[in-house]
């Protein structure tokens, strides 16, 4: 998204805001399905500091800003072991990861709901931010829906591998974050194009 410097601090800020509730929504379905690592490492706050990643969080939309004109970003995920969820280890950690994108979607959606049509061309501060919460939530569940580990889409996936299939994606996790990173600043155009893809059918949930 292009945007001038006083609207990228804006637009970071509602950024924060839903990456956070994004993380904490992961942590609360956790919880509920039996498993407390999220309440152990003191994931589930509102506090941003607990949340952020010093690259995903701060230098990459720096970086992406400054050199590209838009902006990105993610945040630590929160931690989760399959092993204490209830029901099968894939299915319980596809709710646990569902719930992440669909916290950005109830956003998106309450946000798209306050807007004001007549005030979207000449907007003020807080149609600004409405925009803002619509744009990065919408955003934010599609990102997380591509199945790239450790990406929520990657969640689903596993719901549908077979035991090599899984154990492949298992051996990609841990060189995750460096693949999206690669796609964000080598191959941006077409990974936004499958992001767009992927917003487009979003964007039809919501009242717009």
């Amino acid at each position: 998204m292009q945007t001038s410097l006083p609207d990228a601090i804006l637009g970071l800020a509602v950024l924060l805001v839903s990456v956070v509730i994004h993380e904490n929504a992961h942590g609360v379905v956790a919880l509920a399905l039996g498993d407390p690592t999220a309440q152990r490492a003191k994931r589930i706050t509102l506090n941003p500091i607990r949340h952020l990643d010093i690259v995903g969080s701060l230098i990459l939309p720096a970086v992406m800003y400054f050199s590209t004109g838009s902006m990105f970003g993610y945040a630590k995920p929160v931690p989760v072991n399959p092993r204490n969820l209830k029901g099968t280890d894939r299915m319980g950690f596809a709710i646990v990861a569902a719930a992440g994108p669909a916290s950005n979607m109830v956003l998106a959606f309450i946000a798209a709901a306050l807007l004001d049509p007549g005030q979207v061309f000449a907007p003020d501060i807080g149609t600004k931010i409405l925009i803002f919460f619509v744009e990065w939530n919408l955003l934010l569940a599609a990102f997380n829906l591509l199945p790239i580990p450790p990406l929520d889409g990657s969640r689903f996936l596993r719901v549908f591998l077979s035991v090599p299939g899984r154990q492949r994606l298992d051996r990609i996790e841990p060189y995750g974050f460096l693949i999206l990173l690669g796609l964000i600043l080598f191959l941006q155009e077409p990974l936004f194009r499958v992001i767009d893809w992927i917003r487009s059918g979003l964007i039809r949930l919501l009242p717009i």
